[in-house]
């Protein structure tokens, strides 16, 4: 059985099996025979070709690594651990979204905070956007039971939705920009997430506290761990399951 997503990684990388070998130094035909008879190349071949694609080891040969040693590179992954999102310097968050050069993921119900601290990042979010990074931004559906289900477990009835509105006054000031996408998702979240390329910032959610009081961690993939791997599945599965904004859903 091939390995699809070695192959379909090189080519999206606009890369032949000729160029990988070129540039890990092996024969073209070795980088076949891991293509088209899945077999697993050693260890130092399988971290040259991730960084060379810049994709997980855990995903190109998902069982190449035991789950014991990925769950321990996986603790190698945590930057920094912050007991609360407000204790996280603003000059964090904006260093990684000015690094960005691939893609800026916003998972949230509202995050409302990083609009209110810099009105300005709406401008760099369309200036990112233009350069060629593809900007995603996925906001609570503010009609959707949970959303307001939230907002009663915070002890605050209505503001989740009206945060949502809120921001998406912001945001519809992207509309029409290529490479920026902002949808609607009705998901219960367990954890707001904020992808910069091979960073990500996880605020995780707290039952009865707002989420400027729980706490975030800072994550940056390494080849063979699996921590910012499952918040990268977890906000793909949330994307999948989204939806556009309809023209009758006007910001208040």
């Amino acid at each position: 059985m091939p390995n699809d997503r070695l192959r379909d990684t090189i080519l999206r990388n606009g890369m032949t099996p000729a160029v990988i070998a070129e540039k890990i130094g092996v024969d073209p035909k070795t980088v076949e025979r891991w293509i088209t008879q899945d077999r697993t190349p050693y260890p130092r071949h399988r971290h040259a070709i991730a960084a060379v694609v810049r994709e997980s080891e855990s995903y190109l040969w998902p069982n190449a690594v035991a789950p014991e040693k990925a769950s321990k590179i996986g603790q190698s992954e945590m930057v920094q651990l912050y007991s609360r999102r407000s204790s996280v310097p603003y000059e964090v968050w904006r260093r990684l979204i000015d690094r960005a050069e691939e893609q800026i993921g916003i998972l949230a119900y509202a995050g409302l905070f990083l609009v209110e601290q810099d009105p300005k990042i709406i401008d760099t979010l369309r200036q990112k956007a233009l350069d060629g990074v593809s900007v995603t931004v996925l906001l609570g559906d503010p009609t959707s039971p949970a959303i307001e289900r939230k907002s009663v477990e915070e002890g605050a009835p209505g503001v989740m939705a009206a945060k949502i509105r809120q921001v998406q006054g912001y945001y519809d000031r992207l509309e029409d920009v290529p490479g920026v996408t902002v949808r609607y998702h009705d998901t219960t979240l367990y954890n707001s997430i904020y992808r910069f390329d091979d960073e990500m910032m996880v605020n995780m959610h707290v039952l009865g506290f707002p989420a400027p009081h729980a706490p975030v961690m800072h994550l940056r993939r390494i080849s063979g761990g699996d921590l910012f791997g499952t918040y990268a599945d977890s906000f793909d599965r949330v994307l999948s399951g989204s939806r556009p904004k309809t023209s009758n859903e006007v910001a208040a």
